[in-house]
Formats: structure tokens, sequence, C-alpha cells
């Protein structure tokens, strides 16, 4: 039995999410719809971490077993070929087996991660954009970003994020580790880049939305800090759109040798 890991890149906009479901339109169910075609068998995928409907991913990784003898680029070519134009895989890799007396040596691609990324791609400007639409998330008011990047530092380091959990979450602790948060500006176009060992349902789009509230004027920057020690999500803005949400990278050992991609750039909004 070999494990395969493969690192998927995917518009989100057309799907229910990546988790599969009954009605097999999600990112999950056409990914094992295409593995199963292209493998002739059958084929249960593990991801590093679901997204929800509308979100995108530039890199994220999964990873299944197969008796099958296969190079890697024949897994990548011959999925793609049963996948739409929206989901693609982008590259293969065999990872080891776990020693029967060690199963923490075998790579998994949720629980072997280190850390993940996300940018959220913002358009800030008075009129919305038809040609960003479900690719970016929009406000209106003007937006201060050294304001932001105030409230953001309030964010750094070890937290108990309830203020910023969907009450779905099904994570066992709302504490997670924020690693960094980047807000920069090109034009019109903000991004922010967070990085988090984890991140809980609906975080980045609850934190984008109380961080706009800073920007545009209407909270102080201290309103962050004061989010986290509360805990109430009521407190918080509303949940952003997903629109501009792109798990962005997840970060592994380098003894597992995945040729991952950079994660960083989005073509499209690059700074």
């Amino acid at each position: 039995m070999k494990r395969i890991a493969l690192g998927v890149q995917y518009d989100g906009a057309p799907w229910n999410g990546y988790q599969k479901q009954l009605d097999r339109h999600t990112v999950q169910d056409q990914l094992e719809i295409a593995l199963a075609r292209f493998a002739r068998v059958d084929v249960a995928t593990t991801c590093a971490g679901r997204t929800d409907t509308g979100v995108h991913a530039l890199e994220q990784v999964v990873h299944f077993d197969t008796e099958l003898t296969r190079d890697t680029q024949s897994w990548v070519r011959g999925v793609n070929t049963f996948l739409p134009d929206s989901i693609a895989v982008r590259w293969a890799s065999e990872v080891a087996q776990a020693p029967a007396h060690d199963p923490h040596l075998e790579f998994h691609a949720r629980f072997s991660a280190r850390a993940r990324t996300y940018h959220y791609v913002l358009y800030n400007h008075p009129v919305r954009s038809p040609l960003l639409a479900g690719k970016a998330g929009w406000t209106f008011r003007p937006l201060d970003v050294e304001r932001m990047r105030a409230g953001a530092a309030h964010l750094i380091g070890q937290h108990d994020f309830t203020a910023f959990r969907s009450s779905q979450c099904q994570a066992k602790s709302p504490v997670k580790d924020m690693q960094s948060i980047r807000i920069e500006r090109s034009g019109d176009a903000i991004v922010f880049t967070l990085r988090a060992n984890a991140f809980l349902h609906h975080m980045v789009r609850n934190l984008v939305g109380s961080l706009i509230y800073v920007g545009n004027g209407r909270q102080r920057p201290e309103w962050i800090g004061e989010l986290l020690r509360a805990r109430d999500r009521h407190e918080a803005a509303p949940t952003f759109m997903p629109d501009g949400l792109y798990l962005a990278k997840i970060d592994y050992d380098p003894k597992w040798g995945l040729p991952q991609e950079a994660g960083s750039l989005l073509p499209w909004f690059s700074l």
C-alpha cells in the first residue's frame, strides 16, 4: 500500500465547500470521482483543512492510500482529465508509510501540518466590480490600513479566539497560535495574509470583518484586543463574505519532500 499526497487548487465559487455531501456538489466529491475514474477503484481522501462554500484554495493538500503503482505525473495528468475546469491537481508525491513500531512517522495531510496560511483579498472602492465577483470581497467605505495593522497586532500569539468562532465550529479548543498577519495595499486591493497553527470555522472571515470595522473608523484598534478578552462572538463584527478567502499554503516538515508551490502569490493581486 502506498500513500500519495496531492496539491489541489480550486475555484470555490461553483462548489458547496470542500467536504463531501449527499448532493456530491463539493470539491472532495469531484476529486474522489476523478480519482476513481482514473484508478478504476474507489479512493477515499483526507484533506489538510476543509473550506466553506465559495472559498478558494491556491494549494489544498490531500492524501490517499492505494495499491496502484503510477509515476507522480500520471496521477496529475490522469486525475485532471476527469476534473472540471474549476479544480486541478497541481502536483503529486509519494510519501512514507509508517513503520509498525511508530505510526507518528506516517504522513497525514491534516495531522502532519505545522501551520496554515490564508489570504483574504478585499476590493476597497466606492463601486463594486463585476469582474471580481466571487474572487474578492468588497467594501465601499475607505479603509485605513495602518489602523487595521494596529488592530491586528493584538491577535498575534496564542489566544482564545472564541469571539471569532462560528457557532457551528467543531474544534475541540478555541485556543490557536496566530503566528503572523500582514495587511498590504496596492491601489484598490487590500490583501490580508494570516498564518496560524490552525484556524477555527469562519475564523478568518470573522477577523477580517472586525478589522474592517477598525479600518473604516467604526471601532478603535484596541477593540480587537477587547474582543479576544470578552470571548463573546456576538460582540464582534458579522461574518464577512467568503468571496475573497483563499487557503494559500499548508506548512509541513521538509522531511516529507513535498513539491509545494509558493502559495503566496495571487497573480491578479500581486503586491
